[in-house]
């Protein structure tokens, strides 16, 4: 064995067992830095010799090239759903239809993970393919996304064929953090942690996926088999010991009674775990017992979900409040008698919008009922109305801005009334706390209460005066010392150096979030050069549709944006990219600067592997076939890409033709 080769089996011993000590046992025993200069020493080594890298790599948890269309699979046995039981008197139903049929029971008592149900299939050892539940019958074909959580062995210590599932989950933690990423680009927040898991394994980019934090809980094998296992019991400790990741708050319970008391337990202590449960699963825990029961066409017969009730209580509504988002959005905000709600006290519940209010007839004053919306966000489910006081008050929508006095407008094809208004101070204040946000400017100490106290004593007006503050500026205000002083403005001044994405986010520009600035920033390299920019230009760029470019030309168009913009160069505030140019890439003529689509089952080489080489040479490898596509490569079983792009003229390669070119170049 070669030193390399030595090496490469040493980092990914080392890695895997990190990652499971970290991400299965929650018992790391290295730091994060250790983890990551391993990592990056690793990828290193794939980078200089690609013969070295293989399927159940540590580095495939980073994600990688996109993950192709969702292919439609037929699963080998059906996922089948549970029937439900909503409280004890059909839990003991249950019970009795099972003691009827086969006498005596004990059962095993699990968590009910609220997230997304997946099928895991391994070959000899090795994890091959990762699907969702779908319909049951057929999923969606994610491996590649799945790679990405670390909880998932890629490969395990036995050379078992077989099919393991389970449910992927976000954890709490992960979900806070996401969902204020989203805020802070103004885009809409995920109502619970299971749509954001959906929605993260449902990327088309891996590495979007990877960062999601993903974790998941196995809890069934499909086929048995292969495990020395005669209880549900055995079967997951089988699972412990091959280091797959199993819900350790499991009980055996030796009747029904005991039952109901893990699920009081777990009723009263949900809101403690890191991750979200909406109820207890029940199985009979022999499986020559589950076997003989056996299923109806839905569901097996020796398993059922208690559901827990959406909590729901009831308080007043004291007042409605508005606020203005920063583009102009009006949002209503029930004022309510604090209440505690799924584990936290309530005191402002979201109404969304007038039309909502309007249409559940909801006034000031009403006794209402108040749950969480995914058991995360406070929402009014609706009036009492037989508990309603003779004053109670029918809430009307402003028609102007309660900010600036604006007329507020509706514009066609959304529910929200908008305030318009450019110089409207609420609208203003939030700019300039996104302004100053972590993925954008990430100026350090300048929180929501002292923007709002430096505008409100008309310290600064807009994102530019910042850069003009000064120690005589802060120092009179309330809670501004010295030592917090030159804090904050040795964070503004390093600010200043900022690459230009950070800017072009932190203006705020309506539609553009992180991601686009970033490659915009690339391609143009100089807010000079963007201020040039055409709306027919920026539609050429992947990703930026028509509504963006729009978005983008008409602002900075704006003479009050040029202004600003001037003004913010005044003060030495950076106006270039300074990252490194992705694009930037030295391949073959043939290829450089093609769009190219793949397409169909590639017989030779994986999906990834043809989407490296095509971009070590310098093509833009793309999911969707366009007028602006150059190739489109078919593989075995192409469907409707390939029908667009013969309706197109688009070049068709076969991979025949596509390997052929490959050793011309490479020759």
């Amino acid at each position: 064995m070669n030193e390399i080769q030595k090496r490469v089996d040493e980092l990914h011993n080392m890695l895997n067992q990190y990652s499971y000590e970290y991400y299965v046992k929650d018992n790391p025993t290295v730091p994060d830095s250790e983890y990551d200069q391993l990592l990056r020493e690793l990828i290193n080594i794939e980078d200089e010799h690609p013969e070295y890298r293989t399927a159940d790599s540590p580095t495939v948890r980073v994600g990688g090239q996109a993950q192709s269309t969702f292919e439609k699979v037929q699963h080998d046995t059906p996922m089948l759903s549970l029937g439900n039981a909503f409280n004890a008197d059909e839990l003991r139903k249950f019970d009795q239809r099972i003691r009827d049929n086969i006498g005596e029971v004990t059962y095993m008592c699990e968590l009910k993970i609220d997230g997304l149900a997946v099928s895991l299939k391994y070959e000899d050892g090795q994890f091959v393919q990762g699907l969702t539940r779908g319909d049951g019958t057929t999923g969606e074909d994610i491996t590649e996304n799945l790679r990405t959580i670390h909880a998932i062995p890629l490969k395990v210590d036995a050379p078992l064929t077989f099919e393991v599932r389970g449910e992927a989950y976000m954890p709490r933690q992960s979900f806070l953090k996401l969902n204020e990423e989203k805020e802070a680009k103004d885009e809409q927040p995920f109502a619970n942690p299971r749509n954001a898991a959906a929605g993260s394994l449902r990327q088309q980019d891996t590495r979007l996926a990877a960062q999601r934090k993903l974790s998941v809980f196995l809890y069934s094998v499909n086929d048995f088999t292969q495990f020395e296992a005669s209880t549900q019991s055995d079967a997951l400790d089988e699972l412990d010991r091959l280091g797959y990741k199993t819900n350790q708050e499991r009980q055996i319970a030796n009747n029904i009674d005991e039952v109901l008391e893990y699920i009081d337990k777990w009723t009263e202590q949900r809101e403690s775990l890191p991750y979200d449960i909406d109820g207890i699963v029940i199985k009979v825990n022999s499986l020559e017992q589950q076997q003989e029961l056996g299923f109806t066409q839905k569901s097996p017969r020796w398993a059922i979900a208690y559901k827990f009730p959406a909590e729901e209580v009831v308080t007043t509504l004291r007042d409605i409040e508005l606020s203005i988002g920063r583009t102009g959005v009006v949002t209503p905000t029930a004022i309510l008698d604090p209440v505690r709600v799924a584990g936290t006290t309530v005191s402002r519940a979201s109404l969304h919008n007038g039309d909502l209010i309007q249409e559940r007839d909801i006034r000031i004053g009403d006794s209402v009922i108040v749950k969480k919306a995914g058991d995360i966000i406070p929402e009014v489910v609706k009036s009492i109305i037989d508990r309603r006081p003779e004053d109670a008050e029918v809430y009307h929508m402003p028609t102007h801005c309660p900010s600036c006095g604006h007329e507020l407008v509706r514009i066609e094809g959304e529910v929200a009334l908008r305030c318009i208004n450019p110089k409207c101070p609420a609208q203003l204040i939030e700019g300039l706390i996104h302004f100053v946000s972590r993925q954008a400017m990430n100026i350090d100490g300048l929180g929501d209460k002292i923007i709002q106290q430096l505008y409100e004593n008309e310290v600064i007006k807009d994102v530019a005066d910042i850069y003009y503050l000064s120690k005589e500026d802060l120092l009179p205000l309330e809670r501004m010392g010295e030592k917090k002083v030159a804090n904050l403005l040795a964070a503004i001044d390093a600010s200043r150096e900022n690459s230009l994405e950070r800017l072009l986010f932190g203006l705020g520009i309506r539609h553009l979030g992180a991601k686009a600035s970033q490659t915009i920033a690339e391609k143009y390299e100089t807010m000079d050069r963007l201020l040039e920019v055409s709306e027919e230009e920026l539609v050429e760029i992947y990703d930026v549709g028509e509504k963006l470019a729009q978005s983008i030309v008409t602002y900075l168009e704006n003479e009050d944006v040029r202004a600003l913009i001037n003004k913010l160069k005044e003060k030495n505030v950076n106006m270039s990219y300074k990252g490194v140019k992705t694009t930037e890439v030295t391949g073959h003529p043939e290829f450089e600067g093609k769009t190219i689509v793949l397409t169909g089952k590639l017989q030779e080489m994986t999906r990834n592997e043809a989407t490296e080489w095509l971009e070590l040479q310098g093509a833009s490898v793309t999911n969707s076939v366009t007028k602006k596509t150059d190739i489109v490569i078919a593989g075995k079983d192409a469907g409707s890409k390939l029908d667009k792009a013969e309706k197109l003229g688009t070049t068709v390669w076969s991979e025949a033709e596509f390997q052929d070119k490959q050793k011309e170049i490479e020759d």
